[in-house]
């Protein structure tokens, strides 16, 4: 029995042995109970631990990596745990690493600015493109943890134009030059964590990937603005959100402006991926009320994937030149893409193909194996509008399965209107489907 209710019981014997009325007994136990719900409530409520109370100086300029790792330490040390406030300001850093009660909250107005000194960020084994390797670690950066939270109003600037630039000077010397090559700080590296909340930031010129999930489960990613500032250059590799192995996310109500795929499924990649345990299935995943702004793909699979199941994106609109539908099917790489749904998707654009479905080249290697078939199975298309540039490509390589594809109740116009299909298109639906302003017919 808690302390409250002891109390409420010792208060109600009281006042009847004292003839107390029952209404002064009723008002007694309601304000006590008050009293102990905000007592509760007040106690529940972290601690916050201001970066600058650590020695960290919002100037822009002074590297505060130790200041704010001070301040995530102390507040992972606190029994109750407490969230650690980068507060208005500049605050430039290397890589930080989030800790079991620890939160990671950014006020209005505040930002956390990358480092563009690539020593600031540690290298170590990581996940990256399907395989753990040694590589630099992001400028946030959470593992093993039962529990994480980033958010808050404010940003997160990778800093990333030097870093771009530096890839696009190699890739200029050298075509055959491949992103591991030329190493880049990612923005957020969220590894093998669950109850994982990442929300209301602004996130912008990620030198790399801008957030990468590996291997969480139960995670909502929401409220974010994730783009790249054209005027400081191309932004190679940008990706907005990567769901590396994940199951049972949610991500709704983020905006992307990117400079490659907005939202990437990842796996591993390589003709024996499906044996490898170190990436599970991507699982559960539903993508709502986003808007895609500029990018490569609105949701990608691939180009390192094996086994993705059930994906649901919806009610979203595209403004851009992306692929709305892209699936990256690899000559390399056993894949089995199943149960995936585009709905209520409204387009607005010149550009870009509402259906991308098609063999992936780059950098392929069969490692001398023959090569493995991918399978597309249960995709569907559905309550499309707006005006868009082509219906695409639905095909795959030679011995590749597509089953099971219906498109129904599209209404668009596009400036080229055929969708190209190869023979390994089975069991093809349509329905309801019009484009500038005739029935499709397949």
């Amino acid at each position: 029995m808690t302390t409250a209710w002891f109390e409420i019981i010792r208060l109600t014997v009281f006042a009847l042995m004292n003839r107390f009325s029952i209404s002064t007994i009723s008002i007694a136990l309601f304000l006590l109970c008050i009293t102990s719900a905000t007592s509760a409530l007040l106690a529940a409520a972290p601690r916050d631990f201001a970066v600058t109370d650590f020695g960290a100086l919002g100037d822009g300029t002074t590297l505060n990596t130790a200041a704010i790792q001070a301040a995530i330490d102390k507040a992972a040390a606190t029994p109750d745990g407490g969230r650690v406030v980068i507060p208005k300001g500049v605050f430039r850093s290397g890589s930080i690493f989030l800790k079991n009660g620890a939160e990671l909250y950014l006020a209005a107005e505040a930002v956390l600015l990358g480092s563009n000194d690539i020593a600031d960020y540690p290298k170590r084994d990581t996940r990256i493109e399907g395989h753990v390797e040694p590589w630099r670690m992001a400028l946030v950066n959470a593992q093993n943890l039962p529990r994480v939270r980033i958010g808050g109003p404010g940003k997160i600037d990778g800093n990333g134009a030097t870093f771009w630039a530096e890839f696009g000077r190699r890739i200029r010397e050298n075509r055959k030059t491949t992103n591991l090559d030329v190493e880049r700080p990612r923005l957020m590296f969220v590894d093998t964590c669950s109850d994982v909340r990442i929300s209301g930031l602004v996130l912008r010129d990620s030198g790399f990937w801008n957030v990468h999930l590996y291997r969480c489960r139960d995670v909502v990613v929401e409220d974010l603005d994730i783009a790249i500032s054209r005027e400081k250059g191309r932004g190679p590799s940008t990706d907005g959100l990567d769901l590396d192995s994940c199951r049972d996310v949610i991500v709704r109500r983020c905006r992307f402006a990117v400079d490659d795929d907005c939202i990437a499924i990842k796996g591993s990649k390589g003709p024996l991926a499906d044996r490898d345990e170190a990436s599970p299935p991507v699982e559960n995943i539903l993508i709502e009320k986003c808007t895609f702004d500029a990018g490569h793909g609105v949701v990608t699979f691939g180009s390192e994937a094996t086994i993705v199941r059930g994906v649901t994106v919806r009610d979203c609109d595209v403004n851009s030149q992306n692929s709305v539908v892209r699936l990256k099917l690899r000559p390399d790489t056993p894949q089995l893409y199943e149960n995936i749904l585009y709905e209520n998707i409204r387009l607005n654009a010149d550009g870009g193909a509402l259906i991308s479905a098609r063999p992936w080249l780059q950098y392929f290697d069969l490692k001398g194996h023959e090569s493995p078939p991918s399978v597309v199975r249960n995709l569907t298309i559905r309550n499309i509008t707006g005006r868009y540039g082509s219906f695409g490509t639905l095909n795959g390589n030679a011995n590749d399965i597509i089953d099971g594809v219906t498109l129904e109740n599209i209404d668009v116009t596009l400036q080229k209107p055929k969708l190209d299909t190869g023979a390994m298109v089975k069991n093809f639906k349509v329905n309801a489907v019009k484009v500038n302003g005739a029935k499709y017919e397949l």
